[in-house]
C-alpha cells in the first residue's frame, strides 16, 4: 500500500510500482522549475497528479469563492501547464521518463459540475499541448493522457485510488447536494456551482458514486 498526503487529502495509490512526492525539500531545483504534487509508477505509465483543495477545512469560505471564480475563467491552466511541464523535464533529465505520462489534476471541490472539469481538461490538453503541429501527433509525445478530476469524479474513475479526507479519519464519501448553489457571474453568465457538504461512507471506494 502506497499513500501520499497532501494538505487534508489522502490517496492510496495501491497498485503502484511507486509513488513519491515531487514538490518536497528534496527537489532542489524549487527556485526555478515548477512540479506537480505526485509522481507515481505504474507497471505501464507514470502518472504527474497536481492537486488543490479550496474546500480544505481550514480555508475560509471567500478563499473557496475566489478559487472557484479563478478556475471557471481559466486563472490556474497556466499553472497547472507549467507545473507538467518543468516536472516533465524535471524527471526526463534525471532518466526517469521512460514511460508514457498521464496528468491528473485533482481539484478538490465537488460542487464543481462535470462540464465545468471537461472545460479545463481541453483547455490543458490544448496548451500543454497533447498534439502537435496541425493536430498531429507528436513523434516522442511527452505527454499520453490528461484528466481534471473533482472528488467524485476520482473516486468513481479511480476506485482502487482512493482519495479521502484526513479530517474523516481516512474514511471515503460520497458528496450530498446542500440546498442552495453558490451563484458565480463570470463574462456576463451565471454559473450555478454547489456547494456540498459530505457524508462519511466506509468501505474501498468501489461503492463511491
Amino acid at each position: 500500500m502506497t499513500i501520499l498526503t497532501e494538505g487534508d487529502l489522502r490517496i492510496d495509490f495501491a497498485d503502484a510500482v511507486s509513488a513519491r512526492k515531487l514538490d518536497d525539500e528534496n527537489h532542489g531545483l524549487s527556485h526555478c522549475m515548477k512540479s506537480v504534487d505526485f509522481v507515481v509508477e505504474l507497471p505501464d505509465r507514470y502518472l504527474f497528479v497536481e492537486v488543490k483543495d479550496p474546500q480544505n477545512p481550514n480555508s475560509p469560505a471567500e478563499n473557496r469563492r475566489r478559487f472557484i471564480e479563478d478556475f471557471l475563467r481559466g486563472a490556474f491552466d497556466e499553472d497547472l501547464k507549467y507545473k507538467y511541464r518543468d516536472s516533465f523535464l524535471y524527471e526526463w533529465a534525471m532518466g526517469r521518463a521512460d514511460k508514457p505520462i498521464h496528468y491528473l489534476a485533482l481539484i478538490a471541490h465537488d460542487g464543481l459540475q462535470i462540464a465545468h472539469l471537461a472545460r479545463r481538461q481541453e483547455e490543458l490538453k490544448r496548451i500543454l499541448p497533447i498534439a502537435g503541429p496541425g493536430s498531429q501527433d507528436w513523434r516522442r509525445p511527452f505527454v499520453s493522457g490528461v484528466g481534471v478530476f473533482n472528488l467524485s469524479s476520482w473516486n468513481r474513475r479511480y476506485p482502487l485510488r482512493p482519495v479521502a479526507r484526513v479530517r474523516l479519519g481516512g474514511l471515503f464519501y460520497c458528496a450530498q447536494h446542500l440546498a442552495k448553489p453558490l451563484q458565480i457571474s463570470l463574462g456576463g453568465h451565471v454559473h450555478a456551482v454547489v456547494e456540498q457538504r459530505s457524508r462519511e461512507v466506509r468501505g474501498d471506494g468501489k461503492a463511491l458514486g
